[in-house]
Formats: C-alpha cells, sequence, structure tokens
C-alpha cells in the first residue's frame, strides 16, 4: 500500500485502516505513486454534478464524450448510476445504460462485478486513475473513462468542495423547470396533482390486471400479482415463473385445502425445498422439513423437468425475513387454503366501507401465524422469543396499492376501490418517488404532503415515469412544467 511521510504523525491511523482495509470498496488509496484519499462516494458526486464533471472528457482510447444525463443516482445494489444518456465521437452515437465507477479499473474485478448480471447493461466505467482492463472484462462495448487527468492538469478543483451527505439531491438545486409552476400551486393544488396522477397509475394497473384477467382468470391474475409483490424486487421473476408453472387452480386441487400441503408443493416446484440437512439445524428446523419432504416425495416425480433450480432465485441479498422460503408460507395460506383470497377479497363488501383496509391489513398480518415460520426468520438460528410477521407492515401496505386495489377495479368492486383509494397506506419510501419529490419541491421541504399517503407516493411514481425517466430531451423540453403552468 502507499504510504506517505504523514503517516508517521498519526500512528494510531493505521489500525482504523486495517479495519476497513479488507473490505471491498473501503480502501481510498491507490497503487504507490497515485494517492486517492478520498473515497468512491466523493467519485459519484463528482460524475453526478455538472458543476464540477467535466464539460468535456474522453475515453481512455481517445473517444470524445458528451454525457447529456449523467444517469440516476442508484441507492440500492448494483451499478452506481442508471439510465444515463452519453454521446459518443466520432459518429456522434448515442449510447444508454448504467455507469459504474470505481478509483482503479482494477477495482472493477476486485469488487466481483464480472460475474454480476446487475451490470450486464453498463455502457461507461469510470475510474479515478487512468488504465484500461483487458478485452472481455467489462461488457461489450463498455466505454472506459478515466477522470484524474482532467483534474490534475492546473484545474482549480477539490473534493473538499463537495458536500457529500447532500448527495444525490444537491444537483436538484439547479432548479429544474418544474418546480417554479409547483411551488406556484397551493398544497391543496398540489395535493389534486399528485392524487390524480396516483389514481391514473393504478388505473393502468387495473386495466392491465383486466386484460389478463380475461386471458387467464381473475384468480390467477391475483395469485401471479400477489407472488411477485412477495418476490419484493430480487425475486419477482422467479415468483411470476413459479405461478405460471403452478396455478393457483391445480395448486388447490393438489394440496386439497391444506396448507401445509400447498406450502410443501410450492416450496418443491420452486426448487428451494432442502434436500439435505445443514450445520444449524435444530430440531424444529429438522422435523419441519422432514414433514414437507414426507408430502413432496409423493408428488415430485409429477414435477420433474419442470421445476425452477435454487439458482434461478436471489438468496444473497434478501434479509432474513424476506427469504422466499419464508414468503412462500403468506402464498400457501392465501391461494392453498381452505378460504382463497380472492373470495375473501370480494367478501369486504359485506363490511361498511370504513371497515375495508383494516380487514385487509389485518388478514395480512395473521399470515404465518400458526406455522413453524411465526417464531423463525429461518431454518437456521434460534427461535424468535415472540412472533414476527410473515408480511409486514410495508409489504402489506404494498400489496394493498399495487395489487389488491387494481385487481377490485379490475374485478368492477368500485365501491371497494374507491374506500381504499380514501385511504390507502403509505408504502416504504423508494428512491424513484424521493427523486420526483426532490426535483419538485427541492431538497429542503416537508415530505408530509405525500408519506403519509400511499396514493400520493403513486403519483410520484407516476410523474417520474411519465416525464423524468424520458430524458431524450432533458428537463428544458419537458411538457410537465407547461401543463402545470396551465391550470
Amino acid at each position: 500500500m502507499y504510504t506517505h511521510p504523514t503517516c508517521s504523525a498519526f500512528p494510531k491511523a493505521a489500525f482504523y485502516r486495517s479495519l476497513f482495509a479488507p473490505v471491498a470498496g473501503c480502501v481510498r488509496e491507490s497503487p504507490a505513486g497515485t494517492p486517492f484519499p478520498w473515497s468512491e462516494r466523493h467519485l459519484r458526486c463528482l460524475w453526478y454534478d455538472s458543476r464540477y464533471r467535466p464539460a468535456a472528457l474522453e475515453t481512455v482510447d481517445g473517444q470524445a464524450l458528451t454525457v447529456v444525463d449523467p444517469g440516476r443516482w442508484n441507492l440500492e445494489a448494483g451499478p452506481d448510476f442508471l439510465e444515463a444518456t452519453l454521446i459518443v465521437q466520432p459518429g456522434a452515437r448515442h449510447l444508454q445504460g448504467d455507469v459504474e465507477l470505481h478509483v482503479r479499473p482494477s477495482d472493477w474485478d476486485q469488487h466481483g462485478h464480472r460475474a454480476d448480471p446487475r451490470y450486464r447493461r453498463l455502457v461507461a466505467h469510470v475510474t479515478w486513475a487512468h488504465g484500461q482492463l483487458p478485452a472481455g472484462s467489462l461488457p461489450p462495448a463498455t466505454l472506459q473513462v478515466a477522470l484524474a487527468p482532467f483534474f490534475t492538469a492546473g484545474r482549480a478543483f477539490s473534493f473538499e468542495t463537495l458536500d457529500v451527505t447532500a448527495y444525490p439531491y444537491a444537483t436538484i438545486d439547479d432548479d429544474p423547470p418544474c418546480r417554479r409552476p409547483w411551488r406556484a400551486l397551493t398544497p391543496d393544488g398540489q395535493a389534486v396533482v399528485l392524487e390524480a396522477a396516483g389514481q391514473e397509475r393504478l388505473r393502468r394497473k387495473a386495466e392491465r390486471l383486466g386484460a389478463g384477467g380475461e386471458a387467464r382468470g381473475a384468480g390467477q391474475v391475483l395469485y401471479e400479482e400477489t407472488l411477485a409483490a412477495l418476490g419484493y424486487k430480487h425475486n419477482r421473476q422467479p415468483c411470476r415463473e413459479l405461478a405460471a408453472r403452478l396455478p393457483a387452480a391445480r395448486l388447490r386441487e393438489i394440496a386439497g385445502g391444506d396448507v401445509l400441503h400447498a406450502y410443501a408443493l410450492l416450496c418443491g416446484v420452486a426448487g428451494l425445498l432442502p434436500d439435505r440437512a445443514l450445520p444449524g439445524w435444530d430440531g424444529a428446523s429438522r422435523a419441519f422439513v422432514r414433514s414437507l419432504w414426507d408430502w413432496w416425495w409423493k408428488h415430485a416425480a409429477d414435477w420433474e423437468g419442470r421445476t425452477l433450480a435454487k439458482h434461478d432465485w436471489t438468496l444473497a441479498n434478501c434479509r432474513p425475513p424476506n427469504q422466499p422460503l419464508r414468503r412462500l408460507m403468506a402464498a400457501a395460506e392465501w391461494f392453498g387454503g381452505p378460504s382463497p383470497l380472492a373470495e375473501q377479497l370480494l367478501a369486504l363488501s359485506a363490511r361498511p366501507p370504513r371497515d375495508f383496509l383494516p380487514a385487509i391489513l389485518a388478514l395480512l398480518g395473521a399470515t404465518g401465524r400458526h406455522t413453524f415460520w411465526a417464531t423463525r426468520q429461518g431454518l437456521t438460528g434460534q427461535s424468535l422469543p415472540k412472533p414476527l410477521a410473515i408480511v409486514g407492515p410495508d409489504r402489506a401496505a404494498a400489496l394493498v396499492v399495487n395489487v389488491f386495489v387494481p385487481w377490485l377495479a379490475a374485478a368492477g368492486r368500485t365501491e371497494l376501490t374507491t374506500a381504499l383509494l380514501a385511504a390507502l397506506p403509505p408504502e416504504d419510501d423508494n428512491q424513484v418517488a424521493r427523486h420526483t419529490a426532490h426535483a419538485l419541491f427541492g431538497h429542503d421541504h416537508n415530505p408530509g404532503l405525500y408519506r403519509r399517503s400511499g396514493l400520493r407516493q403513486q403519483g410520484l411514481l407516476q410523474i417520474f415515469h411519465d416525464f423524468c425517466l424520458d430524458t431524450r430531451g432533458g428537463c428544458e423540453r419537458c411538457p410537465f412544467p407547461g401543463a402545470l403552468g396551465s391550470r
């Protein structure tokens, strides 16, 4: 590692460096001769902020590069920026895709990105240090860009200038065209726009679910959408595939209304049922898995060649409560038990409208209370001191907003839909909603107008997808500000 004479003045600093040096992404120094005492977050801020990013860049092989849009700052796992737009000369080639930043080119392999499918849409690998990775290291046609040459040639710049805690919202202070007409609206006027946009988002979902219901049946569509929502962001696709391979009607027919039989069938077809005991299992875990196998092995031959594989699922990035093996218990209860979820939802119309939402949330919160998973997060580890819901409040809110309300609307239950729209629970905040809110309100605002309303959150998402996501014309050509000004 590079050392500097000043290191001797701070002898205890070496101990701190030893704590984080083995952790990928935390080492802050480059090879000998090229010290970089900053973090990758500093580089992300530099790339994102047009006030500091050089207007004229070049790739390491000499192609001129213009950044039309640096991309959306990714607050989750995967590439640092999503859906960037770049122009490369000669030929004025437009590239759109993701961007990853590192201190050194070699960090790409050290951080294990080469085999990670989340980086397949990469269009640029941006580093501080100059260097070029061998052919085949990066996804095909990925540009390699080094920033250091543009900042070490006498340019007056210091990383101290960057307030890294303010990003990604610091750059939205550039006063986007939508903010002025938005702020001209009264709070009630802003609420009207957000709720209208939210209803449009749910209307489009209902339209899609209605078309699916005509093709595959309303109960099957509810099953597919619910399983996808239980898969959350990491396992939506395998959950949809499971719903297609094991339809709801077939699940109920084989399981005979027995929830544990339905669960064993779901886990078996999903390819998630462990075939041997693992270290760390206690007696309860062994007995539970054994009971599932006692039923599954009688049916396994019928599904030969039609089951998913364990590698189809993303397991490493899931928190224990969100593991698909645990979440499938909710699917078994709702779709394999004696009272299908579709019937329970439609039966809500017998209640007073004020009870619709509490009844749904109570139904979701009761899932798994009398099973192994009531006090377990996984097959390993000890039993929890108190029950833990399989579907927590955030996932329950997401199911109500994204699945149940559109499905009920598609089923023609207007009275249920209207009552639920007035009381939609807020979901867990996400980066798309935060991005849109900060563009409209500025980063110094009170989020109370939208954070307590699921419908207004949906409105922020719809505005983003209708306007902010289309970067071809940039903010200056966006029609949204003009529409707001005409109200």
